[in-house]
């Protein structure tokens, strides 16, 4: 978005993530991953325990717009780059930090790790069928909340400071995060204290009513959403479904969804998606990634982009979400390498 972002990384290591390797992929010396967490960002190679390169750390920070670390509560006071000291260099910087569990109470030293977070927040118990063991998320969904959070928090702070001219501190922390995408669970168990249960079958949401879950067709897979029990009746050809009312949804969406799951395995995906879609119902096709990336709505939608790695063969990724006057945002630029803007930026 035309931000200079430059990472402050350790000589001769740099970040952790460039040796952090999923499906066995590298570009280079570098992990693929790397390449796509850090594309089109610069590389400073500071030692931050050297008096030296923390004065240069120090000079850069008096004229940035924003900083942000992840390091453990008490790092940064220990290295000496905390927000009391910050905000002194440079009293207009937005300050963010990003924490495990805050930085108090008995978790404060604990891991932050994304798999650690689920299990302690307990939303590996939303996902998977009743008898399944606790289910994670199948991505590092609280990082991506923590980020999405963070970012809030900072573009606000800009925008308080374009008013008072003061910067700020922004914390965020992945448990806090992880209660706060469970909001709408968490905040019916705290009201009834009655503990949830995950379906036997189809199970999607804990509190969701059936026929709310995914099932099994002739030749792939379902996937239904709020819909009333009468309809569902009526489109599944289904009489046994005629026994229930609407009020019997959540109550006793066991049986209920047992009974769908027997109808919609009697045909294919697609011979239900033309009954369902034919009458508006919230419906869909359950695809694999090598399906998906021949649908016309994913081509639609130009959801990747190419990006020219120095030194390496290019890669396909991602592209940033965000449209702006109707443009998306793309840029070829790489990963840096370690240190690759030490000189041009430390004068």
């Amino acid at each position: 978005m035309g931000a200079e972002v430059i990472k402050i990384e350790r000589p001769g290591v740099g970040d952790l993530c460039r040796n952090l390797v999923i499906n066995d992929q590298k570009i280079g010396d570098n992990s693929l991953l790397f390449h796509t967490f850090n594309r089109n960002k610069k590389s400073v190679a500071l030692n931050l325990k050297s008096e030296s390169d923390l004065e240069k750390v120090k000079k850069l920070i008096s004229s940035a717009d924003v900083m942000i670390h992840n390091f453990r509560p008490g790092v940064m006071e220990r290295i000496g780059l905390d927000y009391s000291v910050v905000s002194q260099l440079n009293p207009r910087i937005i300050y963010g930090s990003v924490s495990g569990y805050g930085d108090k109470g008995p978790w404060r030293d604990k891991p932050g790790q994304d798999l650690l977070v689920q299990s302690l927040s307990g939303l590996a118990l939303l996902s998977g069928n009743a008898e399944h063991n606790p289910t994670p998320v199948g991505l590092p969904v609280l990082d991506i909340a923590a980020s999405g959070n963070l970012v809030q928090g900072i573009l606000a702070a800009i925008i308080r400071r374009g008013i008072t001219g003061k910067g700020g501190l922004v914390e965020v922390d992945l448990m806090s995060c992880a209660f706060d995408i469970q909001f709408e669970q968490l905040t019916a168990y705290v009201n009834d204290n009655k503990e949830p249960s995950r379906s036997k079958i189809a199970n999607a949401n804990i509190y969701g009513a059936a026929p709310y879950g995914i099932y099994k067709t002739a030749d792939g897979y379902l996937a239904l959403a709020m819909m009333p029990i009468a309809l569902l009746a009526e489109l599944l050809e289904c009489e046994a479904l005629n026994q229930f009312t609407q009020d019997d949804a959540f109550q006793q969406r066991d049986e209920i969804k047992d009974i769908v799951a027997d109808a919609v395995k009697q045909r294919t995906t697609t011979a239900w998606l033309e009954v369902l879609e034919a009458r508006d119902v919230w419906c869909a096709d359950v695809l694999d990634w090598s399906r998906l990336l021949e649908e016309e709505g994913f081509k639609a939608l130009e959801p990747l982009q190419t990006v020219e790695v120095t030194g390496g063969e290019p890669i396909k990724t991602t592209r940033c979400p965000i449209r702006f006057d109707g443009e998306y945002i793309t840029s070829s630029k790489p990963a840096p390498l370690l240190g690759a803007h030490t000189n041009q930026i430390i004068l």
